[in-house]
């Protein structure tokens, strides 16, 4: 399904302003936004602001824009974090535990220490001032040069 915005769908009631999020990075296309419930520190989502259920209805060039996108936001998390390495996660559809039917990328920040036999570690519930603090550190190293001549 492909909508310019579901008025059901929580990922765009925060694109609208009526949910807070914790905004990392926005331009007209795309938002990145802390996770409210991480996997660990720093995981964050990025999100085109067009509604999409799953990135089989979006079209190539958007995909390839979110994912040149992802890579920078990726890179500022990282830096920001002081991660060790990180996932990228994108899900579609229920029984792929897509939870939001809502075209999202993860970028999950992983540490030496953070795993128990290849598991994942538990989700939490991050408090606004984690998140705002990580969304802040983020924001000091995203590459705004590269960002701005990124054209959309």
């Amino acid at each position: 399904m492909n909508h310019d915005v579901d008025n059901s769908c929580i990922f765009c009631s925060i694109i609208k302003g009526n949910i807070q999020g914790t905004i990392v990075y926005e331009d007209d296309d795309f938002l990145a936004i802390m996770d409210k419930y991480p996997i660990t520190t720093g995981h964050t989502l990025v999100i085109p602001k067009k509604h999409y259920d799953t990135l089989l209805f979006m079209p190539p060039k958007e995909v390839g824009e979110l994912y040149s996108l992802v890579s920078i936001i990726a890179k500022a998390v990282v830096s920001a974090i002081s991660a060790d390495g990180f996932n990228i996660g994108q899900n579609n559809g229920r029984s792929a535990n897509q939870i939001i039917p809502h075209v999202h990328v993860h970028i999950i920040p992983r540490f030496k220490n953070d795993n128990s036999n290849g598991r994942w570690p538990t989700r939490y519930i991050a408090s606004e001032i984690e998140l705002l603090n990580y969304s802040e550190k983020i924001k000091n190293h995203l590459d705004h040069a590269l960002l701005s001549s990124f054209n959309y």
